[in-house]
């Protein structure tokens, strides 16, 4: 972004038509900054509860009491009761994010947590690294467009994860490259298709073991790169045997022929890419779902190929997490690393507290209690699931701490707010796409705001206060480190601050796979060892018309959570006019077919129940979603209504469980096909007037 900056203010940002990496594109939510930057309500000191939790009494504090108070009953929980009851937990794809892992380290506890992680990337990544080594993007960077592109539960014309550019899938499809979209809705994306897949929330690793079946029965597969850098590939035709078009069919609701010509498109009209999304966590088969798609891309050869699945290359030096301040005695307290081993346990990439065990022990006290939480840029009561039960875990802390830009649901309930800088308020280092590099971006600091500070400050004066270890080294001394091996510095980042690396390919030729065999591991020997099957296969979702007949009764819908909307990210934004006009309401998507079965006319407010509550929205009739299952948008709540801003009446979390059972392995729990009813708002329904 261009930033332009009049009498110490930010006066307008626009994108930079000289980056070599965005090519000058930007989204509604970054051109709105300046909005956001200096809005009326956004924080600009910190704030010290003075009444009842949640009762919205603050008082303005200066930093020097704030951090002290703060400083303080931290070193008293760990000194009586040890790290391990104080949780630290983030929002997803941050600046801050290996900062915050950081302190985690420097505190001592294991019980750091993000809300992605085993609903959101990480089943992907650690599926991708146990098959192949590494994190494969689609190769829509280079100068070989992919032929055929497959989106596979995401949305990247209006949502752009973990540094992807959704503009550059979009402009592959609208060059003529074949889609391919697997999603009950047909979306922005999926509309710019030539084949829709409308599977079943849930299960999606049927749809792609399916796919496999017909690839391997046909001869479609690369039979060169099969066998001369996989393993495992008899045992799995053997194991795919079972998972033909036809049983998928029955499963997915998706028609044997459209399966069949999916998997011969892709697997012949080459090069290939398959865009995955955050669709394939949110199930408790979801690490094996990304398994099943790993092997998609191997079995076809599209791994490490111009327009094909492509790695990227890290080139700075790794964050200094300060991994010698947690021992091995701490780990053992990492709340769920026994049960979920690619989550929290040794093996994990990214080592999390389960999050469902993390909130029950602030509930309950067991296995041990959660006594404090620091939370940065992260807004629990909308983004975790079962928010009645996240609500509670909030109220019986001793300690809680929200840094954010304004006073969200979460923060309302905290005793100390503190205010963020936001981000052309602060510097960082950042490589893009994540776990899968092509360019390094430095974010340099422009202008401040009040008395807002970087997550990064906020945390440096704490450890400081403590007396933790590493807290002499500062956020510039961490960022000229990683830069090291470019040989510049952060200072020197402003002349070029985005580096773009052009892809190379084919690298496995020389150096092999980053596997134990030095091959794409088709059959993992290593997941066997730790317990897990080692070839993939299908779980039916725990609550679903199929596994819950006699629920349907009463929820006879498919419901799925977590639909994007290109002004919002989660939670955020909800406060830009700009935004609000564009999007002012949130929107329960549904068939013609089930509005007419309950007397629902679009634009119709709607209560949307599962087992769990209920919630209203605004009702979108189309046809661009199966008959009987009901799409909802998430991180619905209305700062207008004051602090707090209502953040049940229309948060889709109200209706996700956070129960049993879970994936295996990553601990994932069930955020879509779950069961729910859809009915017109009553006038004496409680959910009426609130918004």
């Amino acid at each position: 972004m261009v930033m332009e900056v009049a009498n110490g203010r930010l006066a307008s940002v626009r994108p930079d038509p000289e980056s070599p990496f965005s090519l000058g594109y930007a989204c509604a939510k970054g051109l709105a900054t300046p909005e956001l930057m200096y809005h009326p309500s956004r924080l600009l000191a910190p704030l010290k509860r003075v009444g009842e939790r949640g009762a919205g009494s603050w008082k303005v504090v200066g930093w020097d009491e704030a951090l002290g108070e703060i400083a303080a009953a931290l070193r008293a929980i760990k000194d009586q009761h040890g790290a391990r009851e104080i949780a630290l937990g983030q929002g997803t794809a941050r600046h801050h994010y290996c900062h915050v892992r950081r302190f985690a380290n420097q505190l001592g506890t294991p019980n750091w947590y993000e809300p992605g992680l085993a609903n959101c990337f990480l089943p992907r990544v650690t599926a991708s690294y146990f098959t192949y080594g590494g994190l494969l993007v689609g190769d829509f960077y280079g100068a070989t467009p992919p032929r055929t592109v497959v989106i596979w539960g995401c949305n990247p014309v209006v949502s752009n994860p973990d540094g992807k550019l959704g503009f550059r899938v979009r402009d592959a499809l609208r060059g003529g490259a074949f889609g391919i979209a697997v999603d009950p809705r047909r979306s922005e994306t999926a509309r710019l298709c030539d084949l829709w897949l409308p599977v079943r929330p849930g299960t999606d690793a049927a749809l792609a073991l399916a796919m496999c079946h017909v690839i391997i029965a046909e001869r479609l597969y690369d039979e060169a790169f099969v066998q001369k850098w996989t393993v495992g590939f008899d045992e799995l035709a053997r194991h795919l045997a079972a998972f033909s078009p036809a049983w998928a069919s029955k499963v997915t609701g998706i028609p044997a022929e459209d399966i069949d010509r999916a998997a011969r498109r892709y697997a012949t009209a080459g090069p290939a890419a398959i865009e995955w999304g955050v669709a394939i966590d949110q199930n408790v088969n979801s690490f094996q779902t990304a398994r099943a798609l790993c092997i998609l891309r191997a079995l076809t050869g599209n791994i490490d190929n111009p327009g094909g699945e492509i790695f990227g290359e890290s080139r700075l030096r790794s964050y200094p997490l300060q991994r010698t301040g947690l021992n091995k005695a701490a780990v053992k307290g990492r709340l769920g690393a026994n049960d979920f081993k690619l989550l929290g346990g040794p093996a994990a990439i990214v080592p999390s507290a389960h999050i469902p065990a993390l909130f029950r022990a602030m509930r309950t006290g067991e296995p041990h209690p959660i006594r404090a939480l620091l939370t940065f840029g992260n807004n629990p009561l909308l983004t975790v699931a079962n928010a009645s039960d996240v609500r509670e875990a909030l109220a019986r802390l001793e300690l809680f701490v929200a840094v954010d830009m304004f006073l969200t649901p979460s923060a309302a309930l905290a005793d100390y707010v503190l205010p963020a800088a936001f981000w052309p308020e602060l510097d960082q280092v950042s490589e893009l796409p994540a776990f899968a590099p092509l360019a390094v971006v430095a974010q340099h600091r422009v202008v401040r705001t009040g008395q807002c500070r970087s997550d990064e400050e906020i945390i440096d004066e704490l450890a400081r206060r403590m007396g933790l270890p590493g807290s002499d080294k500062a956020v510039g001394e961490i960022l000229n480190h990683r830069l090291e091996p470019l040989n510049v510095t952060f200072e020197d980042m402003k002349e070029t601050p985005t580096r773009f690396y052009p892809p190379r390919y084919s690298r496995y030729r020389e150096q092999g796979f980053a596997t134990p065999s030095g091959k794409v591991e088709l059959l993992s020997q290593s997941l066997a060892r730790l317990g897990y099957d080692s070839l993939p296969t299908y779980r039916e979702p725990p609550e679903s018309p199929v596994s819950s007949p006699a629920a349907t009764r009463t929820f006879p819908y498919v419901l799925t959570t977590g639909m994007r909307r290109a002004e919002y990210f989660h939670s955020e934004q909800r406060q830009s006019a700009r935004m609000r006009k564009r999007r002012p309401e949130p929107v329960a998507e549904l068939h013609p077919e089930t509005a007419a079965a309950n007397t629902v006319r679009n634009r119709d407010w709607v209560v949307i129940r599962s087992p769990r509550g209920a919630i209203k929205m605004r009702a979108h009739v189309s046809t661009n979603i199966v008959p009987g299952v009901v799409a909802v948008e998430h991180g619905w709540w209305f700062p207008e209504q004051g602090p707090g801003g209502d953040a049940f009446a229309s948060n889709a979390n109200v209706l996700t469980a956070d129960g049993p059972p879970y994936d295996p392995a990553m601990g994932s729990y069930q955020l879509r096909g779950l069961l729910c009813s859809v009915e017109r708002l009553r006038e004496d329904d409680p959910l009426n007037g609130r918004d």
